[in-house]
């Protein structure tokens, strides 16, 4: 995820690292920090490879700021990274948040319907945060309160996602831009 995030901000414009990070930190939550350790050797394995590039300038004082952009092999890398989204990156909320976040940046409708259906297809999969044995608990069948109350935050939240993918994936009505 970080390199999808790295790739995606880019793909909006240069950043220097610290924009860049701030972005990212935004995107992923206040919960969850982004390390210098983790960002910065993933820039530089995207430097390597050829997807970004880097260029020095002054900064305030007699510091160098590092201006990222994005290449056209990083294009290719991030449509890459979001068309083939599956495992984790669909099933994890946050991750396909992110995969979600950069999903208008795969120019092909038809390749991110196919993200959209993969994450409806998850979600349309009975699940529960807690079982008895092998079955699942469902919220009538719990009296701790707080545990109802992630269960039903998260049915709340799975409905309306559920409901939101359905409307993205509905053929557009007819004789609308994209039908004609």
């Amino acid at each position: 995820m970080i390199e999808l995030m790295i790739l995606g901000f880019l793909a909006e414009g240069p950043l220097h690292g610290y924009q860049l990070r701030r972005k990212m930190e935004q995107l992923h939550g206040h919960a969850r920090t982004i390390s210098d350790g983790t960002i910065y050797p993933a820039i530089k394995r995207l430097i390597a490879s050829g997807a970004v590039t880097q260029k020095l300038e002054p900064g305030a004082g007699t510091t160098t700021r590092r201006t990222l952009s994005l290449t056209h092999a990083g294009r290719q890398r991030l449509r890459k990274l979001i068309r083939d989204a599956d495992g984790h990156d669909i099933t994890d909320g946050s991750r396909f948040f992110i995969v979600l976040a950069f999903l208008s940046l795969l120019p092909d409708e038809e390749q991110r319907r196919a993200v959209l259906q993969r994450r409806l297809d998850f979600l349309d999969q009975p699940a529960s945060f807690f079982y008895a044995g092998e079955e699942m608990q469902r919220i009538a069948d719990i009296t701790d309160p707080y545990r109802r109350g992630i269960l039903i935050s998260a049915r709340a939240t799975r409905t309306t996602e559920i409901a939101w993918l359905r409307e993205q994936l509905a053929p557009p009505p007819a004789g609308s831009e994209e039908h004609t």
